[in-house]
């Protein structure tokens, strides 16, 4: 049986120093960060998110093939941006490795490039830093900084959300950038990881689209989403209730879509426990809309693919998998 834990990877963990973060600072919480622009009369934030790639790296690493991590970078950092209500602007790389390499830098900016597109953000700037004797020969580190505003009666925050709101996931493209090292660690012990590699690099989905369709379709309808959540690390059960009033949990429908038959055969390989799955990984759910009850028609006739998950319920604020 394989666990993140045993693959080196601890969830709880992470998340007592998320909590120290947030008794820091009042700043630090939710998806992204907001700050009130005061030159707008506090009418605007702009809204800042920073995030990696995690050990999804070395499948790049494996295959030497650089094009799609870019999308990914731009796709973990954008994402987090749209569960505030932001709009992407702006969009900086920091790309540290022991020698350069051309060839292999090109394919990466060219990812970045293709992800700020979809994104809806500008690639403003960055820094490429060569460490040698840091980083292994063919090997390099990346991170993404991503910059936008929101109208303040705009943002998403949980408030609004109440019991008896609809959740409408959207299906992500595979494990996006999240679980590499569970995935890694099953792939490694069965001696299959160059045979899994190229379907693992499939790209992160970015949703700038998708939401500014949905919110675009609500709103002449008088409607709007009142929560987004993106499906990262800690999958669902972890995710989900961030964007939760505190006095609010939700339940999840298990069968209500079909799990990517790719993560169901690495689950096989590694023996890996259904909770951990679910705490692991998007399980083909890479966001979902919080909306009202009468919003649901209109946001799957907007969305294709989109599909009624579950629901919002009085209690502990907590996902229940049924």
């Amino acid at each position: 049986m394989t666990t993140y834990k045993k693959s080196g990877v601890d969830i709880k963990l992470a998340d007592k120093f998320t909590e120290f973060l947030e008794k820091k600072s009042k700043a630090i919480g939710g998806f992204a960060g907001l700050l009130s622009i005061k030159e707008t009369g506090g009418e605007y934030s702009m809204v800042a998110s920073t995030d990696g790639v995690g050990t999804k790296l070395k499948l790049a690493f494996l295959l030497n093939r650089h094009d799609t991590i870019g999308i990914d970078l731009v796709a973990m950092c954008v994402n987090d941006l749209l569960c505030c209500g932001a709009r992407p602007m702006i969009f900086l790389d920091y790309y540290a490795t022991g020698k350069l390499d051309l060839a292999c830098s090109k394919k990466i900016i060219e990812g970045i490039l293709e992800g700020c597109r979809q994104g809806e953000s500008v690639l403003l700037g960055g820094e490429t830093a060569e460490m040698p004797g840091f980083y292994q020969p063919g090997e390099y580190d990346l991170a993404g900084f991503s910059v936008g505003i929101v109208k303040n009666s705009e943002a998403l925050d949980g408030k609004k959300v109440r019991a008896g709101d609809m959740l409408i996931g959207l299906p992500s493209t595979g494990f996006h950038s999240n679980g590499f090292s569970l995935i890694r660690k099953v792939l490694d012990d069965n001696k299959l990881l160059k045979k899994y590699a190229a379907r693992l690099l499939t790209p992160t989905k970015i949703y700038v689209k998708d939401v500014n369709k949905l919110r675009a379709a609500l709103r002449k309808k008088g409607q709007d989403v009142v929560g987004l959540a993106h499906i990262t690390g800690a999958g669902i059960p972890g995710n989900l209730p961030r964007v939760l009033p505190k006095h609010l949990g939700a339940v999840v429908y298990r069968n209500s879509w079909k799990v990517p038959g790719l993560m169901r055969e690495i689950q096989r390989l590694g023996a890996i426990p259904e909770a951990d799955m679910w705490d692991s990984f998007n399980m083909g759910i890479g966001l979902i809309a919080v909306v009202r009850k009468e919003a649901v028609a209109t946001a799957l006739k907007t969305l294709k693919g989109s599909v009624v998950i579950g629901e919002v319920v009085k209690g502990r604020n907590e996902v229940v998998i049924k």
